[in-house]
This record gives C-alpha cells, structure tokens and sequence, in this order.
C-alpha cells in the first residue's frame, strides 16, 4: 500500500487544472453515467419537442455534477454557465425564487468555489481537490447562515407573490446549503444537492401539470440525482485515498528528517 500510495502521489504533481487533463481522468463508469444522462434528457427533450435552451442548460448541468463528482474545479466553472441559464429559464415560468437562487446565490458561489478549489489541490497533484473536514462549530455557524440566508429570500418572494412559494423556499435552503459545502470541500455537498434535487423534481412536475411541456426538466433533476448520489460516494472514497496519502507524505518526512 505504502509503494502504491507514493507512486500516486509523485504522479504528475507539478501539473494544473486542463480541461483535456479533466478528459482523460473520467473513468470507464463516470464515462458511462454522463453519456447515459446526456442520452435520457436528449430522447426527454426531443419526445415532448422542448425548447433549445432548456436541453442545452440540462446538458451543461449534468456535465458539471460528473467533473464535481470527481472533485475537478472544472466542474465549478460550468456551473456558472448552468445557474445563468438556469435563471432564465425559471424566469420564463415565473419562478422568482429559482430565478434568485441560482443567479445571486448560486452562480457566486460557484465562482468563489472555483477559486477555493484551485487554491487547495490535493496532494496527489491531479485536477482534484483536497477534501475537507468540517467542525461542530463550522457545521453550527452553516445551519444558521441557511436560516438566516433562506428567511431573507422567502421574504423576497413572497413580495414577489412567487408561485409554489413553499417548495421554492425548501429549494433555497438546499441550494444554498449545497453550494456553501461545495465551497468548504465537504463530501456532504452531495447530500445537499440530492436534496435540492428531489425538490425541483417536485417543483417542475407541479409546473408541468399546469403547464405541459416542462416534463423534460423532470428527468433531467433525476439525472442530477443519480449524479449527486454517485459524487458522495465518490468523495468518500477520494476522502478516504487522500488520508493514507497525507499520511504517507507525513511518513516520508520524518524518515528524511
């Protein structure tokens, strides 16, 4: 283990984040799962003869959730291209509050999680970020920045009279607490987002019963939720390779010194 572990870490230390390098990381099942939710939200979209961006905005989405999923900042930065036009479209149906979070909330977030992950490569040199261990006292100060963060933009949208205005709220609180672990590098971010999955699952499927023509965004968040639940299990499992390679490093420092 220790001659597996040092030969993982020398591998490629000096080199930085490139999207090829990116590529070339996926292994055979990541490669399998992205084509395959390209596939279900491709035949989605053309069997009910959605609209362009809605398709695009799905494509780039899930793609994100694969490059998150193995700890790539890549991941990050198309989400920023997601939540942009994610906005819009919930703009188009009047859901202020997806609207909100995913341009104000989400979308900067997305970027200060970019900038956190490059700044905290692993040690093993790939694209991948080291994974972080949250404390009482962080998880604490995190419930009651969601409180506080999903109060102020419930009041908002009720204001705004948004429609579904419970559902919307519980999606703020999701995302936002999703977006908060994916900037402190915990695993957890997983569990967040399966969670604000499921939410928008709901969200768009009353949607569609009174508008049809939205049952695309449907299989596309259980797209997002199948991907969700693979990026936890594949943080735990990088979590997990990054403590034996932190303690190898250590290891090998005491033997030097």
């Amino acid at each position: 283990m220790l001659f597996v572990a040092d030969n993982i870490y020398t591998e490629g230390a000096t080199d930085t984040m490139h999207p090829l390098r990116s590529l070339r990381a996926l292994r055979p099942f990541e490669i399998v799962l992205w084509c395959a939710s390209c596939t279900l939200i491709l035949i989605s979209f053309l069997v009910a003869q959605a609209g362009f961006l809605s398709l695009f905005a799905s494509l780039i989405g899930v793609s994100a959730l694969i490059f998150i999923a193995k700890g790539d900042a890549l991941g990050q930065f198309l989400t920023v291209i997601f939540a942009l036009l994610y906005g819009f479209i919930s703009m188009q149906s009047h859901f202020w509050g997806e609207m909100i979070t995913y341009c104000f909330m989400s979308l900067p977030m997305a970027i200060a999680a970019a900038v956190s992950w490059l700044r905290h490569p692993s040690v093993n040199g790939t694209n991948e970020v080291e994974i972080r261990q949250l404390t009482k006292k962080q998880w604490y100060v995190l419930f009651l920045f969601t409180v506080a963060v999903t109060a102020a933009f419930c009041f908002v949208l009720y204001l705004l009279n948004t429609p579904l205005l419970v559902v919307s709220t519980i999606s703020i609180a999701t995302s936002f607490s999703a977006a908060a672990l994916t900037f402190l590098r915990s695993p957890f971010y997983a569990i967040a987002y399966a969670a604000n999955d499921i939410v928008l699952i709901i969200l768009w499927a009353l949607q569609a019963m009174r508008s049809p023509g939205d049952e695309p965004l449907i299989l596309c968040f259980v797209a997002f939720l199948c991907n969700d639940a693979y990026g936890f299990y594949n943080w735990r499992r990088m979590e997990r390779r990054q403590l034996v390679l932190r303690q190898v490093k250590h290891a090998q420092a005491n033997h030097v010194a």
